[in-house]
């Protein structure tokens, strides 16, 4: 049976929508907007279409053990079984749907439907975006690109034992809608995720209506997998926007250590900017965490290093590579990246008074082992090719407030990380 694109959009954020009623919209600074509104109740119409979804997919035969109310049962039982050999038989789940067979979304119907449902939480942090440029204007648009490990549903509900963070803040039912948020509000050109359990029914029915085209490559045996009620796998994924890129070539990559496969992946796609017609390569990955494997990390960066310069035709490609590396700046890892033959610097060290430090923290959080502050999350670019001409400013400490990350006003342990690029002036020998 069909269904609009508005009865979908609120299907996939389904709550308990009965309830809402004459809800203000939340305070939103959205860099492109429409003139401010005044807050407005959320749509009946929505509403009754969520509830009526969400009816539907009760009386449906539960073959997947879903962390949430996703309406997607072919979506959920897709990312339930979708491990690495299920990757290797059918690629073919690994992409999104052609896109001309999806009907588009209003953001700014979404965003309404993400604010009713957040209506009881505490409004979102303000964040700004720094000014880095340091030449004339571009005559393109600047290239947005988001960097963010948004936390599985099922390590944080399961796993990652949050001692501070009241378990209500946890709900995917809200969660998610902070995320989309937080999204909807710096509408990345291109987005690099990591930790997503929630791929196929949320993220990509979701986004490909906005306009965004997206690949998903799981890890071969998620820890997620492990937690009773979870969602199927975690992995990484990216998403672009059709109206500006168009894909020239992807790889995902299974990443290796001393000869070893792992557990780690990587994503890589070549783009080509449609105003431009320049083209430069995207990375998404997520290393190995925790103290004692950092040769190991630094094994996983050395064979991602090998895979992009490759991929970039020995960097005449211009290359931008985003990942939770949890490794902190002193780890060989990030040596290797910094002293690369590719010529990449980290952008967030641009912050710094110097130009050459990165930031105090990228992650902050409060397990039963104690407080970890670490900086574990980068986005490094060919800096012969492209500049960074502005990157959103981290949340301070006040913000973040005693109990750390994450909390009912921020979804995740990782903070995003968002930087506008720009093509330099285009030297000899790149493409």
């Amino acid at each position: 049976m069909y269904q609009s694109p508005r009865r979908l959009c609120s299907a996939l954020l389904q709550r308990d929508a009965p309830r809402l009623r004459r809800l203000p919209a939340r305070g939103l600074r959205l860099l492109s907007p429409p003139p401010a509104a005044a807050p407005r109740p959320a749509s009946p119409r929505l509403l009754a279409a969520a509830s009526a979804v969400s009816g539907a997919a009760r009386s449906c035969s539960r073959t997947a053990c879903s962390m949430g109310n996703g309406t997607s049962r072919l979506y959920s039982a897709l990312a339930k079984t979708l491990n690495s050999s299920a990757a290797s038989q059918h690629p073919e789940y690994l992409v999104s749907p052609d896109p001309e067979q999806l009907e588009p979304i209003d953001p700014k119907e979404l965003l309404e439907e993400c604010r009713a449902v957040l209506h009881t939480r505490p409004p979102r942090f303000q964040r700004d975006f720094v000014d880095l440029r340091t030449d004339c204007p571009s005559s393109h648009p600047p290239i947005r690109v988001m960097q963010w490990n948004i936390l599985a549903q099922a390590l944080g509900e399961g796993k990652d034992n949050f001692v501070q963070c009241p378990v209500e803040a946890l709900k995917w039912e809200e969660r998610k809608c902070l995320i989309l948020e937080e999204i909807l509000a710096y509408q990345p050109d291109i987005l690099c995720l990591q930790e997503v359990d929630h791929y196929f029914d949320t993220f990509q029915p979701l986004l490909s209506r906005l306009g965004y085209q997206g690949t998903f490559f799981p890890k071969p045996w998620s820890p997620c997998l492990d937690v009773e009620h979870n969602n199927g796998p975690d992995g990484c994924a990216l998403f672009f926007l059709q109206n500006r890129f168009k894909l020239v070539n992807s790889a995902n990559i299974r990443l290796t250590a001393m000869t070893l496969k792992t557990n780690q992946v990587a994503i890589a796609q070549t783009l080509e900017c449609k105003e431009s017609s320049r083209q430069f390569c995207i990375a998404v990955t997520h290393l190995k965490a925790r103290t004692g494997w950092e040769r190991f990390r630094s094994a996983q960066g050395c064979d991602l290093l090998q895979n992009l310069q490759n991929i970039t035709q020995g960097a005449k490609i211009p290359l931008i590579v985003c990942g939770d590396f949890n490794a902190e700046p002193t780890e060989e890892v990030y040596k290797h990246f910094a002293s690369s033959s590719l010529n990449l610097n980290s952008a967030y060290k641009l912050l710094s008074a110097d130009g050459q430090s990165e930031p105090p923290y990228t992650t902050w959080k409060i397990r039963t082992s104690g407080e970890c502050r670490h900086t574990l999350d980068y986005i490094w670019y060919s800096k012969h090719a492209l500049s960074v001409r502005s990157a959103l400013d981290l949340l301070t400490e006040e913000q973040i407030g005693p109990n750390r990350l994450p909390s009912f006003n921020y979804p995740s342990d990782h903070l995003s990380l968002v930087c506008d690029f720009s093509f330099n002036e285009e030297p000899d020998g790149l493409l």
